[in-house]
């Protein structure tokens, strides 16, 4: 058996972990989320897998509030930078592959064509900026590191853009999404999935990779297709300019991910994000039967 390390756990991705572990006989899954392990104390980490041969470590953890993060600048580099340092510092003592999630918005969104990992990086957050830290900090940490940059990610887990529509849709006349910042949304079990094939496969390749589903929407066509899926009738959606919807934190306009780096590698397929969403909604509507 090899012991898996899941960090951040009770997170989307980290419950699609969960979702799929039981296909995996050969694989021990040690789930954990703060309670059980602060990734951001080194000596409790060392302490946590002292006794134990970890094989691989999954980083699911993250500070993803994107906005608030603008004014909670040292714990959002304490979560996205220093901890996957930590992370980064045991794989490499234990001999252990670590796989860590990071995110779209480490490119500045100026791109007119899908970005590829060897373009230039120009986070303009303080989530974006943290996230490229942990990157590089990894990198700097430990050689046998996959590093997946996601967008839009979404699940029956938790709070996300997908679960907001269909409750807004059902309580509002009229709703206003965005329409001028475009990318591809990312079904967590999709991701989860691609995370297990990279952990399993005959050969691991460190290195940067996009992962995202396949396809193109703007926010906006987002909730349209969302609510069309899950029979939300009777909302006005109606497209918005980025500058009628001020928030603290600036977004990527454009945050399209070329894929090809990584179905080379690891042979991923990669689902459509609409044929993806089906598969979601369907699931959000059999919890409320």
């Amino acid at each position: 058996m090899k012991n898996i390390l899941v960090t951040g756990s009770n997170g989307q991705l980290g419950n699609e972990i969960r979702v799929l572990s039981g296909l995996y006989s050969d694989l021990n899954f040690i789930f954990t989320d703060v309670a059980e392990l602060d990734i951001c104390n080194l000596d409790a980490i060392e302490k946590f897998v002292e006794s134990t041969d970890i094989y691989a470590i999954i980083n699911c953890a993250a500070y993803t509030a994107v906005d608030k993060a603008e004014s909670d600048v040292a714990l959002c580099n304490k979560i996205n930078c220093d901890a996957v340092a930590n992370l980064g510092k045991v794989a490499e003592q234990k001999g252990a592959y670590i796989v860590h999630v990071s995110t779209d918005y480490v490119y500045s969104g100026v791109n007119h064509k899908p970005y590829v990992e060897i373009d230039p990086t120009a986070p303009v957050s303080v989530y974006g900026i943290t996230k490229l830290a942990g990157e590089e900090a990894l990198v700097d940490s430990c050689k046998n590191a996959v590093i997946l940059r996601t967008s839009w990610l979404y699940s029956e887990f938790g709070n996300n853009f997908v679960k907001t529509m269909i409750r807004l849709g059902r309580e509002k006349d009229s709703l206003g999404v965005i329409f001028d910042q475009v990318g591809t949304p990312t079904y967590a079990y999709d991701l989860a999935k691609a995370i297990l094939d990279i952990i399993t496969a005959g050969s691991f390749v460190p290195g940067i990779y996009n992962y995202s589903n396949e396809g193109v929407c703007s926010w906006y066509d987002f909730a349209i297709k969302i609510h069309e899926i899950a029979g939300v009738t009777g909302c006005d959606v109606r497209p918005l300019e980025t500058s009628e919807y001020p928030t603290p934190a600036t977004r990527p306009h454009y945050s399209v991910m070329n894929k090809k780096k990584i179905r080379d590698a690891y042979s991923i397929a990669i689902p459509h994000w609409e044929n993806s969403l089906k598969v979601c909604i369907a699931n959000l509507m059999k919890q409320e039967n």
